[in-house]
């Protein structure tokens, strides 16, 4: 009998204590929250880095596009006189009667416009912008060339001087481009150079 009441006693002790608790796998509740977190930055973070590689392509398309834009207008003027080959530095700009449009300009000085203010070759206006050959580039909206000539000092080339007082010309092309979203259009690059001939 004693084994008996050793027994029961044994059972009424171990009912009023609590089992230990095994810990169960798996993650608890602060554990899971601080793991969102901590990918949301990371996705966040992602995101933000690839929008900026989209922004800073965008712009370096449109920095190449504006290089070559300019590049072809300097291509075109290359092997061209810096005055008329008849009229010689008579005349500023084309000659109105031998040389009505853009098609017929044949020296470097008719690029700066009847008016002497320049070209401007772009879409909007339906005659540009244009490459080396004179052909207007299809799919160019909002792409300008905007092309000046200036007679300048041949001892500084940075010092415009009067029309013809001198035989060194500076022809520059500037490029600009107006997005969709865009109210107004932004200078892309400036390409300058001295007529060599």
């Amino acid at each position: 009998m004693t084994r008996r009441i050793e027994s029961v006693r044994q059972r009424l002790r171990s009912i009023g204590r609590r089992p230990a608790r095994r810990r169960t796998a798996g993650f608890t509740l602060i554990e899971t929250a601080l793991t969102t977190v901590i990918i949301g930055v990371g996705v966040l973070a992602i995101v933000s880095a690839q929008q900026a590689l989209h922004q800073k392509n965008r712009w370096s398309t449109h920095a190449s596009i504006a290089q070559r834009l300019g590049n072809e207008i300097r291509e075109m003027t290359l092997n061209l006189p810096r005055h008329d080959p008849v009229t010689g530095q008579a005349i500023w700009g084309p000659e109105v009667a031998t040389e009505p449009s853009f098609d017929f300009y044949d020296d470097i000085d008719d690029f700066d416009g009847p008016a002497g203010t320049g070209l401007i070759f772009s879409e909007g206006l339906g005659n540009g912008p244009i490459n080396a050959r004179r052909e207007i580039i299809s799919d160019m909206v909002g792409w300008s060339q905007i092309v000046t000539v200036d007679n300048v000092n041949p001892f500084d080339i940075t010092e415009v001087v009067a029309d013809n007082s001198t035989d060194m010309l500076r022809v520059t092309v500037t490029v600009t481009y107006q997005g969709p979203m865009d109210a107004d259009p932004s200078e892309m690059t400036t390409v300058t150079w001295v007529a060599p001939n």
